[in-house]
């Protein structure tokens, strides 16, 4: 894993998509000769393949499950698709219907064999049902499916994740509100196939390259995390303790900021503003006074984006002029005291002229104690954040107060120490930034491969009849005994 020790970025890189065992479809053969599939997007296929509707290879019509389940904790368990993150699932933890009402549904128990099928909403979900799941009942969003003797079902799952079903699925949900699949439109779904052999042979060519580029995805979202989490721990500790690790240091008085620099102050924060307001109280700024054209509102929208040009909330020039305690100029501190609180910005120079909304609070600080961006920085720090979250789960108000960040105490250095810690900071984001961005390209560039290597296999692009898996690696089973 890549060593994410010290304050250095660098010493963190996000892993390429181009490496060992980062197999892509130009890769393999393709097959000696081909027909034309008589279908457009389909294009050519092996020779021997065969191009039919799906419904052809069901032995049995698909079915949806239950409508309306009646919860009986004592009944059979259920599949909904919230329980269809992965194939590996643990039965004890499935909602349970009545075994009276499941009776009424038969056809739609599942079966070892069976493949199980999401139809709402994030469609194409699909796994071979395993020893393990079977006699589980489908909630009404699944369908059960049930093949011919000739058709593997780990390859129906394969072709269900192939860029061919998901275009076919954004063409006929096109326009509705709720994505659903309708069955007949299953059925009527032309694909090709290849004799049960190949669909072994492309299954586990599949099962295999795909575990390992999963395995690569992870790793890459798993680098995401650790950098974020080392972002966090590296500029906490710039803002609290400093960026010179040899100064005396002090015991700061408050138990859960520990020692500060000897030099440092820490003052409670309504010692150190000049100025304070929080956004206006009930009715008389409500969205019903909101107009296409005016004086900016500023709110959550722009704090936690830390984004003031986006948003479109606006007032009259009559509403503004009775707002002027809540108009926002450029150094203002903005804080988030309701819904997602404890989230601050600082307000930009060239900003569009408005007001706060009442989900934020306002602070102007004296400008020879404070840079406002280093209290901005000290704020979102990961021992500030966790603290202002304390704070506002036992406000009676279940929010943040000015009261409560009133006596928020800050640690701050003098004036001329604050800006070294902001450039600091700015400059350790922007590399930050860097590795975070490679490291999702990365994730992407192998989802984009993973989806390409899968249609390439299912739609005979590719000739994997002679792949082997590396000798140091084992075979993957087409029937997950987990599920």
């Amino acid at each position: 894993m890549t060593n994410l020790s010290g304050a250095n970025l660098n010493n963190g890189a996000a892993v390429g998509p181009q490496g060992e065992g980062r197999e892509s479809p130009s890769s393999f053969p393709a097959y000696l000769e081909y027909k034309d599939s008589g279908l457009e997007w389909l294009e050519e296929v092996p020779s021997d393949w065969t191009v039919s509707k799906l419904g052809y290879f069901f032995r049995e019509p698909p079915c949806y499950g239950v409508l309306v389940p009646d919860f009986d904790p004592d009944g059979v368990p259920m599949l909904r698709i919230t329980d269809m993150e992965h194939e590996f699932i643990d039965t004890s933890g499935l909602v349970t219907i009545s075994a009276s009402l499941s009776a009424q549904y038969s056809r739609t128990i599942i079966k070892k064999g069976d493949v199980v099928l999401s139809l709402v909403g994030t469609i194409g979900k699909a796994f071979e049902v395993g020893p393990k799941l079977a006699g589980v009942n489908l909630s009404r969003a699944i369908a059960r499916i049930q093949l011919d003797s000739n058709t593997l079902p780990r390859y129906l799952c394969w072709i269900f994740q192939s860029c061919e079903f998901t275009h076919f699925i954004d063409l006929v949900c096109r326009g509705t509100a709720q994505r659903v699949l309708n069955l007949s439109e299953l059925n009527a779904f032309n694909f090709t196939f290849p004799s049960y052999l190949e669909q072994c042979a492309i299954s586990r060519f599949l099962d295999h390259e795909t575990a390992r580029i999963d395995a690569l995805i992870t790793e890459q979202q798993r680098l995401i995390e650790l950098l974020k989490e080392k972002r966090q721990a590296v500029i906490s500790h710039a803002v609290t303790k400093g960026l010179d690790p040899t100064v005396p240091m002090k015991d700061s008085g408050v138990e859960w900021l520990g020692e500060v620099p000897a030099h440092w102050a820490v003052s409670p924060l309504k010692f150190l503003v000049e100025e304070k307001v929080a956004g206006p109280y009930g009715a008389s700024l409500t969205k019903a006074m909101y107009t296409d054209s005016g004086y900016r509102v500023y709110g959550q929208q722009q704090v936690i984006s830390d984004d003031f040009s986006i948003g479109d909330y606006y007032i009259s020039e009559e509403k503004f002029s009775e707002m002027q305690r809540y108009v926002v100029c450029p150094g203002d501190v903005l804080v988030s005291v309701m819904g997602t609180v404890g989230r601050v910005s600082v307000v930009p120079v060239g900003v569009e002229v408005g007001v706060i909304n009442p989900r934020l609070v306002r602070y102007k600080f004296a400008s020879s104690k404070v840079v406002p961006e280093f209290v901005k920085i000290l704020l979102m720090s990961l021992r500030y954040q966790s603290r202002l979250r304390e704070e506002s789960q036992g406000s009676t108000m279940e929010g943040l107060n000015m009261v409560i960040l009133g006596d928020l105490p800050l640690v701050l250095p003098p004036l001329d120490a604050q800006h070294p810690v902001v450039a600091f900071v700015k400059s350790y984001d922007s590399n930050f930034n860097k590795l975070v961005s490679q490291a999702t390209s990365a994730v992407d560039l192998l989802q984009e491969r993973r989806s390409a290597l899968i249609s390439a296999a299912v739609t005979g692009k590719i000739d994997v009849r002679g792949w082997q898996p590396p000798a140091s690696a084992p075979t993957p089973e087409l029937a997950q005994e987990a599920v």
